[in-house]
């Protein structure tokens, strides 16, 4: 019985070792990484410096993760550059690209983007950028399936420079890249017939000009009756991201229908936008028909009264966007010729043809078929 009694202390002994243990690990605990303190304790400029602590912080990581694809883009350049270099004085061939491959893999096998595809890519990437301070500045500051997707996809250096800067200008994933490569916004941006040059000051005109293109791709209209404006209309709002994605960045929906009330007369503007670069008003107005001079009148009405009833103070003056199915650019200049407001005409089409150079054919590797490569993962047919 003694002996039963001892366990049984020893057993409570032990519980109470074990809660006086747990309570000083707590204690420890709360010393090490404490409560937040009541609101009312802390400095009057806690927040607003915990929020410039925790942006510096934010950016600091977005600046590690762009260095290091700088570094990676800038060593794929020089692997591409020194395969040049091999091919043109000793005259390598597939085969010891293949075999270069496989002896990087088993020097590297932690890394991934050493397949004869991906070494392929940085011959091509290197050709297409033979100058360093170029890659450095520009092509090493976007992801390398962006840079792969451009040498797939874009034949000419002009078009690749102007997609390099699209895309550090807007931010644009590979997935809208691609769409605006095979929309050919490249051709298309600042081809409106605009009179921005006459009605706007020149740093405000030269933005003006670039916000809008020419023609309009409106591929996801759907079922819509493109001879029925309202029906047309009624599509685009239904499919707004695809709308604004396609009028570009800086576009803000505001309304459609929108009414205005002039004298005793009420008129309705078919949709409204607000541009945050350019801080004004966009009226688009849409036409199912071929442009006539007396659209402009209408639309110039239009800008009238919404800079008098809509315009803030701060806002620049409204410009106009008139979409037809087809215009003459000639008539068209002659109609804007005297205008004071700043009017933009451009064609709304439903398909673009794309007329590929013959330069494109080339025995790359898709960017889907790399990607593939480099994550390990393989394509369905492709027998990788």
């Amino acid at each position: 019985m003694a002996h039963r009694k001892r366990n049984l202390n020893s057993s409570a002994e032990v519980d109470g070792l074990c809660t006086r243990e747990q309570a000083k690990i707590e204690h420890t605990l709360e010393a090490r990484f404490p409560e937040p303190s009541p609101q009312a304790s802390l400095p009057r400029d806690y927040a607003a410096s915990l929020e410039a602590i925790q942006r510096r912080i934010r950016e600091e990581r977005l600046r590690v993760v762009l260095s290091a694809n700088a570094a990676l883009v800038l060593l794929y350049w020089d692997l591409g550059k020194m395969i040049l270099g091999r091919q043109q004085s000793a005259g390598w061939g597939a085969k010891v690209i293949d075999r270069l491959a496989g002896d990087l893999r088993r020097a590297f096998p932690d890394m991934k983007g050493f397949s004869a595809r991906n070494l392929k890519y940085m011959r091509a990437f290197a050709a297409a950028w033979p100058e360093r301070d170029f890659v450095q500045q520009a092509a090493a500051r976007i992801p390398w399936f962006h840079n792969c997707l451009l040498l797939d996809r874009v034949a000419d250096r002009p078009g690749r420079e102007w997609y390099i800067q699209a895309i550090l200008d807007e931010g644009w994933s590979r997935n809208i890249l691609a769409l605006q490569i095979r929309a050919q916004a490249h051709v298309r941006q600042g081809r409106a017939v605009t009179n921005f040059v006459a009605t706007l000051p020149p740093a405000d005109s030269d933005l003006a000009v670039q916000a809008f293109k020419d023609p309009y791709l409106f591929d996801f209209l759907g079922t819509a009756d493109l001879r029925r404006e309202r029906e047309i209309e009624q599509a685009l709002v239904d499919h707004i991201q695809e709308f604004l994605l396609e009028l570009g960045t800086g576009f803000a929906f505001v309304g459609r229908q929108v009414p205005l009330e002039v004298g005793d007369q009420d008129f309705a503007l078919d949709l409204l936008f607000y541009h945050l670069k350019l801080r004004c008003y966009v009226v688009v107005e849409l036409k199912a028909v071929p442009f006539d001079p007396a659209f402009v009148g209408q639309l110039n009405l239009y800008l009238s009264a919404v800079d008098d009833l809509l315009r803030h103070a701060d806002d620049q003056p409204t410009l106009g966007l008139l979409l037809c199915r087809e215009k003459n650019r000639v008539v068209v200049e002659y109609a804007l010729r005297d205008l004071k407001k700043p009017i933009g005409v451009a064609d709304w089409e439903t398909t673009l043809v794309e007329k590929l150079p013959s330069a494109l054919a080339s025995s790359l590797p898709t960017v889907e078929e790399i990607e593939a490569e480099l994550s390990g993962r393989p394509r369905l047919g492709t027998g990788l």
